[in-house]
């Protein structure tokens, strides 16, 4: 046996592991492509919302006076838009027919025309008659020997108070893409380097370099060192992508919460090392049972499935209600809280117990999966030829 310490031994395979992942032109430019598809993606939104969330109106000739009112109320009503000025009236109109203008407003305050392609917004319907009417009452109180202003003042101070017993929380939306998003990359890191780390006990042992390695090893110790190497080569990708993304939509201005995100990529540093240490050891012990990399997707499939679901079902079940009993009680158990809990702590609604329980939950999974997965994994490495059966790995 090896005069190295067992953490010496673990260190140098995760070492050797990490150096030659991160150093393949494959880590590298499949880094940049994720990197460059996520930046587009950003950029894309960030256009489609600055389009869609703000409607541009032109405004022609007596309607000209009204656009800084038109513009006021709109915003009281939570509806942004942008006033222009249309000095051609045939010009605009043809501008509102190709998509560049989405309404035009002509003619005096008592008679306003508005032209759109196809219909008017409701928001600006209401924006345009609030302030027509407004217009239209000034006047005649001025007939009437009455102060619009002072009239106008004492209206505006008569409201109703609205007490709110659950607050809605403006932060929701984006909360839920944030949540959403970071299940999305812990998918992806799972699946992948869960995945490698099986393609990489297969190599070993189809090439006979593990029996080299296990000279001086022991099992347990080549397990773990690849464990860990691997884990902090997904974790470096998770790291760089995860930041990159926060710091892309916030200079874009697709989230203005980037203090939520950050928090929210921290969350999924953590539940990404207590996923990846749970899945990666299943997935090198299944690897063990074979010896050829054609047989390798047989014994990956039924874990790979798990990741899959946990995934589908943990996104359709956030966008429907994250608070729900079903994710709740999915987000606790160890095979879906990795993908599931991170999503609902971002959006908000897992209360502290239940991410300490999922947490405590999925260490004493981890405990229980290295213990038989490294009996699996030392009974079964060595095993060449044949598909080595379960129950015989399992055995003592």
């Amino acid at each position: 046996m090896s005069t190295l310490t067992p953490g010496r031994a673990v260190f140098l395979v995760a070492r050797r592991e990490f150096l030659t992942r991160v150093r393949a032109k494959s880590f590298l430019w499949g880094t940049v492509v994720i990197v460059a598809v996520l930046a587009g993606y950003v950029l894309l939104q960030a256009v489609l919302f600055d389009r869609v969330g703000r409607d541009v109106v032109a405004f022609n000739g007596q309607a000209t006076a009204l656009a800084g009112a038109v513009e006021q109320t709109a915003q009281s009503l939570s509806y942004d838009i942008e006033v222009v000025d249309a000095a051609d009236v045939a010009d605009a109109e043809r501008r509102v027919r190709e998509g560049e203008l989405d309404a035009l407003v002509t003619g005096a305050a008592d008679a306003l025309r508005v032209v759109v392609k196809d219909r008017l917004d409701e928001q600006l319907r209401t924006a345009l008659d609030l302030v027509v009417k407004q217009q239209v009452l000034s006047a005649q109180l001025a007939e009437a020997g009455l102060d619009p202003a002072t009239v106008t003042a004492n209206v505006a101070r008569a409201q109703t108070a609205v007490v709110a017993l659950e607050p809605e929380d403006d932060q929701e939306g984006p909360r839920l893409a944030i949540g959403l998003v970071i299940a999305g990359l812990l998918y992806y890191s799972l699946l992948v380097y869960g995945t490698m780390v099986a393609q990489g006990v297969v190599e070993e042992k189809s090439s006979r370099v593990v029996e080299l390695l296990l000279a001086t090893l022991r099992p347990w110790q080549l397990l773990l060192g690849k464990v860990v190497g691997l884990g902090a080569v997904g974790l470096v990708q998770l790291l760089l992508i995860g930041g990159l993304g926060v710091l892309l939509s916030s200079l874009s201005g697709v989230l203005d919460v980037a203090g939520l995100a950050g928090g929210a990529l921290a969350t999924g540093v953590l539940w990404y090392l207590l996923g990846f240490f749970l899945y990666a050891t299943v997935f090198a012990a299944a690897a063990s049972l074979v010896s050829r990399q054609e047989e390798l997707q047989s014994v990956l499939t039924p874990i790979s499935m798990v990741i899959i679901i946990a995934f589908v079902v943990g996104i359709n079940l956030m966008i429907q209600d994250p608070s729900g009993t079903a994710v709740t009680v999915l987000s606790l158990l160890p095979p879906f809280a990795p993908i599931m809990m991170p999503g609902r702590m971002a959006v908000g609604v897992a209360p502290a117990w239940q991410v300490l329980l999922a947490v405590l939950l999925a260490l004493l999974a981890i405990a229980a999966i290295t213990w038989l997965g490294g009996r699996v994994y030392a009974n079964a490495v060595l095993r060449t030829g044949a598909r080595v059966r379960l129950r015989d790995a399992l055995r003592p």
